[in-house]
């Protein structure tokens, strides 16, 4: 699985909308300059993502867009299936012996569909506010090369989130 640029630009844009004041619209310009995301991608994805109900998007001189809702209410997942639709490891996980013949034979679907599982959770548990950007991926790395050091952002790790899971169960 590899996770495309739409959603690499996506989050990178939500991330810094999600470190603003909630009243605040930020302007493409702004998101563009401060994440480095081409201005033909991040037309794209905005529209995508005010049509998936995750911002706002504001029209006029004093418009940019704002997130529709809270960054913790917002998760990685949400925002990955807004863009690619459902997170499918494997068509036939989803499609069955509609997409591979050997489905109701196959020894390693079960691997596939308990790893789709944990990483859709994952995913779901990581919100933008835990990867909010308030300074933007530029000047980060320009405080970064200068020696400045800020810990990156750290969501809950995927070990510390099955053991939760599997004492729940």
């Amino acid at each position: 699985m590899n996770i495309g640029r739409r959603v690499d630009y996506a989050i990178r844009a939500l991330s810094y909308l999600a470190a603003q004041p909630p009243d605040k619209a930020v302007s493409r310009r702004e998101i563009q300059s401060k994440q480095d995301v081409p201005a033909h991608f991040l037309s794209k994805i905005m529209k995508q993502l005010a049509s998936g109900g995750l911002v706002h998007s504001y029209m006029g001189a004093h418009g940019g867009f704002a997130l529709k809702k809270p960054a913790p209410e917002i998760s990685l997942k949400e925002v990955y299936e807004c863009l690619e639709g459902p997170l499918l490891l494997m068509e036939c996980l989803e499609e069955g012996e509609r997409a591979c013949r050997y489905c109701g034979v196959c020894s390693q679907i079960s691997v596939w569909r308990e790893a789709q599982r944990i990483l859709a959770s994952y995913l779901a548990g990581v919100s933008l506010g835990q990867v909010a950007d308030k300074m933007g991926l530029r000047e980060e790395l320009a405080h970064w090369r200068q020696g400045g050091y800020r810990e990156p952002a750290q969501p809950e790790s995927l070990g510390s989130q099955l053991r939760e899971a599997e004492h729940s169960s």
